[in-house]
């Protein structure tokens, strides 16, 4: 069967960001436009687990992870357990931050709605944490100017895996529509 891509969002974000946007524009010129899931992923890692494994298991075709900032730790662990390839885009690196900034109220970068962030949803992500990935499975876009997650956490998290480091941008991966067309090769659409 044909290849599959499943974009997995960062925290706080969704389906409607400008990547997913732009991806799905750049797979419907190509007539991919149904090759491409992108959930809305419920704020537990845990939840968010549970609709990621469904979806896989349920999948006609070999599957490509693309995940960005959170979307990237949750991306390693499915890689790695499901013998997965994968595209990290400035991926977060959850075992080496200070996840109690991030408790309470967190707002929705896409809609109103506000979800709380617990001690428990950190230990969940803390449960995901591959400390040694496949570096044959992935494919690292990160950009130096990223001012939420320290780019070099990801270098060395993923040493040895293909790596393009771009200086400047920001967290959103301002070059993304430049890689689409390698994101594509990679997820062999």
């Amino acid at each position: 069967m044909d290849g599959l891509i499943l974009y997995l969002h960062g925290f706080r974000s969704s389906p409607l960001s400008w990547k997913v946007q732009a991806l799905r524009q750049a797979m419907a010129e190509r007539g991919r436009a149904e090759r491409l899931l992108a959930p809305a992923l419920p704020p537990a890692p845990a939840q968010a687990m549970i609709l990621l494994e469904s979806l896989i298991c349920q999948s006609d075709g070999r599957i490509t992870l693309v995940g960005s900032s959170l979307g990237g730790w949750y991306a390693t662990w499915l890689a790695e357990k499901y013998d997965l390839e994968a595209v990290l885009i400035n991926p977060a690196v959850v075992s080496e931050l200070d996840l109690s900034s991030f408790m309470g109220p967190q707002a929705s970068l896409h809609d109103d709605s506000v979800f709380e962030f617990t001690p428990a949803h950190a230990g969940q992500l803390l449960a995901l944490d591959i400390p040694r990935p496949d570096p044959a499975r992935y494919l690292l876009l990160l950009e130096t100017g990223d001012r939420v997650l320290d780019y070099r956490l990801a270098a060395n998290r993923y040493a040895g895996c293909k790596q393009v480091i771009l200086a400047g941008g920001d967290h959103s991966f301002t070059q993304f529509p430049r890689f689409i067309p390698q994101i594509l090769e990679f997820a062999g659409l």
